[in-house]
């Protein structure tokens, strides 16, 4: 099998490529994998250096809206997992443009040219944020689409486009809805990592309104263990939400962020609350543990505090990302 990952420098795309070049999870080892990112803020080499003398790596910089390369690339290759989006929601209400760009029209791009040039599988990487926000129960793969920012709005508008690819053409697309992903190389803009690098720094942290917003949380090691399980066996034109099965307030969160860290209360700054925020998101994972036995694997209080010692042992890695965004912003 012959791979193309989008998105594979950042956080979630990184882990799955360095995974699955070692065969982490079982299923189908690539003999190829063609790594397409554009190396914006969030994509980064260094997510990489595991696996870069790999001679199956073929890492290739550059843009999903770029037709001309992208046919070259998937002319090569047999299935597509496509992680590339901008995926912050607070950038998205300062500025909408780049998220569509990239997460509606970039889709558009890759799904005309796998389309075109006959594809095998596509596997579209989206969030639970599309379906809105949940009082109580957790969604399944059936409800409504009811974004509430113009980042879960830009991924909302790509299940869409992937869904229609399906129906009108038969694409063999599937697309995954995954809840809050945490684990090593997260770019620290993220709550996780940026908590815990302002902490072990002596910083401040900011804690939106009174804290009361849930959340569930996933091990990235989980959500592209799922991800592969969905490429490998996936009925093409489903949706399979991704979960890790653990809610958190972001107010409890921050508590075992705090002691995790050694740090009390007196570090957290309350700051207005983000607009239009998602009071809770929850997902029901019955479908893909059912049809492709997926359970979680990461237990969340160990996967928490590998994730903080990972965070405190590798400075070198978070702290230039820090600083180049200090001196952007």
């Amino acid at each position: 099998m012959r791979l193309l990952v989008t998105g594979g420098a950042g956080f979630i795309g990184s882990h799955y490529v360095r995974s699955v070049l070692t065969g982490a999870w079982g299923g189908p080892v690539p003999d190829q994998v063609v790594m397409l990112d554009k190396f914006t803020y969030a994509g980064n080499r260094a997510n990489l250096a595991p696996v870069l003398d790999d001679p199956r790596l073929e890492i290739v910089e550059g843009d999903i809206l770029d037709r001309e390369l992208v046919d070259a690339l998937i002319a090569r290759v047999d299935a597509v997992v496509h992680f590339a989006a901008e995926s912050h929601v607070d950038r998205s209400i300062l500025g909408a443009r780049d998220f569509v760009m990239t997460n509606v029209v970039g889709t558009q791009t890759l799904l005309d040219s796998a389309l075109a040039l006959g594809i095998d599988k596509f596997v579209h990487v989206s969030t639970d944020e599309v379906y809105g926000s949940i009082d109580e129960g957790s969604w399944d793969e059936s409800e409504p689409l009811l974004p509430n920012s113009p980042y879960s709005a830009s991924k909302a508008s790509s299940d869409l486009l992937a869904r229609a690819y399906f129906r009108t053409h038969g694409l063999p697309v599937c697309i995954t809805r995954c809840s809050n992903n945490y684990g090593p190389y997260q770019y620290p803009e993220k709550v996780i990592p940026l908590f815990v690098t302002h902490l072990v720094d002596g910083a401040n942290v900011p804690l939106y309104g009174e804290g009361t917003n849930v959340r569930d949380w996933l091990h990235v090691d989980d959500h592209c263990r799922g991800i592969h399980l969905v490429l490998a066996g996936g009925r093409a034109g489903e949706v399979y939400n991704i979960g890790g099965g653990t809610e958190l307030t972001n107010k409890e969160l921050t508590g075992l962020l705090l002691e995790a860290t050694g740090a009390g209360w007196e570090r957290v700054d309350r700051v207005a609350d983000r607009l239009g925020h998602d009071r809770r998101y929850s997902v029901d994972i019955s479908k893909i543990a059912g049809e492709l036995g997926y359970k979680p694997e990461v237990g969340f209080e160990q996967g928490l505090a590998d994730t903080v010692q990972w965070y405190r042992d590798n400075r070198d890695w978070w702290e230039p990302l820090k600083k180049s965004a200090s001196a952007k912003g």
